[in-house]
């Protein structure tokens, strides 16, 4: 497969290269992150499992090539909700966590790009996108809509990488901020590592590779430890899988990235 491309970035934990034009709109304190009325939440079911979900199916099988490894792991924790972490390499990454926790419904914890779109807010929304806000004052609404997602048992999906480089086949690193939902919550988490592959078959003259989502056995935090530890030691685990897969698998280099100035 040709290298399209070589991307420089100056900065592996702030750069990001998702090629998107959004006016971030201000997420604060009075964001609604919950709706309670009857008709909301209807529509939010309808949209998710009757319009999107035969749509996301679809894309991700022909466009994304998109397979999964150890995806049983997630049938182990049918009965309860649980969080997933993972590399953030494509746009369209929002699609993997609905795809791999089906039936089950999947959240996303955004940026609030994700919310800034106009007349789109409801809509992303209900396909399951939690804003991080932009004002300290909306973190309590916000972790509440976290640990809510996940207590009606759904799948809630982080990326800590934040930012995206799309098809990169490394792991960069990240902080153990977000890792305080789960030692808090005490709920499991799964990691899971997106790599790429050569197409074949029918598919084998696709300009862009397929991809493998990785799946880790479910971890939880460590009871012994103090809650920035226990943070820290998870996110540790977390990373360790993630390298391990992402340089033991096949792993398609399609666009270099090289250090600006390096």
């Amino acid at each position: 497969m040709k290298r399209e491309r070589v991307i420089y970035y100056s900065d592996v934990l702030n750069d990001d290269f998702a090629d998107t034009d959004i006016r971030t709109k201000r997420v604060g304190a009075d964001f609604p992150y919950r709706h309670a009325p009857a008709p909301w939440r209807i529509a939010a079911f309808l949209l998710y499992y009757a319009v999107a979900a035969p749509i996301v199916f679809l894309i991700s099988k022909l466009y994304l090539g998109l397979k999964f490894e150890n995806r049983r792991v997630l049938r182990e924790l049918r009965g309860s909700g649980f969080y997933l972490y993972g590399n953030h390499t494509r746009n369209l990454d929002a699609f993997v966590p609905s795809m791999a926790a089906f039936p089950k419904r999947a959240y996303i914890v955004s940026s609030p790009d994700a919310v800034s779109i106009p007349l789109l807010r409801n809509t992303v929304q209900m396909l399951g996108a939690i804003p991080v806000p932009t004002e300290t004052a909306g973190m309590r609404p916000f972790t509440e809509a976290v640990y809510a997602a996940r207590a009606a048992g759904g799948c809630v999906a982080v990326y800590p990488e934040a930012h995206v480089w799309p098809l990169y086949t490394g792991i960069r690193p990240f902080p153990d901020t977000s890792f305080r939902y789960p030692v808090r919550d005490g709920a499991p988490v799964v990691a899971m590592v997106t790599t790429y592959r050569r197409r074949t078959g029918l598919f084998r003259f696709c300009s862009r590779p397929g991809m493998t989502v990785t799946f880790s056995r479910p971890m939880t935090a460590d009871p012994s430890l103090s809650l920035r530890e226990a943070q820290r030691d998870l996110r540790d685990r977390v990373r360790d899988f993630m390298l391990e897969v992402s340089s033991g698998r096949e792993n398609v280099e399609y666009i270099r990235y090289e250090k600006r100035g390096g």
